[in-house]
């Protein structure tokens, strides 16, 4: 089997072979288990994450210690926070597995050595990583106004992959509500 991730990238840019053993070289394979952290909030992101298989979430630690989930990504989605891997600076988020994962990642040095041997990757992985930013925007919009339960429902319509697949205290957390009201709304669902 071809691997994930040039398989994925090729579907954007044609790959040469020798850009792809240069690819498949650069980023290493881990699996994380659920509730494990990829990188901790405070910590400079120093890895590029692919999603082979799973789901990772972005959270974040409010004012009173309780976790609150940003997003989900998922398969065949690059995952990291962006201004931290970018400025070099510590991030206030985390990323986390919300269930078992496996991931094929890439150090910060690592990438920017494959960018000068595939320079197009650069332009490409941006490109690729914009999308899912403007994605992620338009899904996080369509909850803003809704109550509580159509909140859920439209989760449960546009995510429901994810809402398969991640614990009810993430997606309340997610959906802004706790985990006793997402269970009420789900048995009236």
């Amino acid at each position: 089997m071809s691997n994930p991730l040039t398989y994925f990238l090729n579907q954007y840019h044609p790959f040469s072979a020798a850009a792809e053993k240069y690819i498949e070289a650069a980023f290493i394979s881990k699996t994380f288990k659920e509730g494990e952290e990829l990188s901790a909030p405070g910590s400079i992101n120093k890895e590029l994450f692919f999603i082979v298989n799973g789901i990772l979430r972005i959270m974040i630690r409010n004012e009173k210690g309780n976790e609150v989930t940003h997003y989900f990504l998922k398969e065949n989605q690059f995952c990291t926070i962006l201004n931290s891997f970018h400025n070099q600076i510590p991030a206030e988020e985390c990323i986390q597995a919300a269930c078992n994962c496996e991931v094929l990642y890439v150090n910060r040095n690592a990438l920017l050595n494959l960018y000068k041997q595939v320079p197009y990757l650069h332009t490409l992985i941006d490109q690729i990583t914009q999308q899912a930013l403007i994605d992620k925007i338009n899904i996080r919009n369509i909850y803003l106004g809704q109550d509580s339960a159509n909140r859920y429902r439209l989760f449960m319509n546009r995510q429901a992959d994810v809402a398969r697949r991640v614990s009810l205290t993430d997606t309340a957390s997610y959906l802004g509500i706790t985990p006793q009201s997402l269970s009420r709304i789900r048995k009236q669902i």
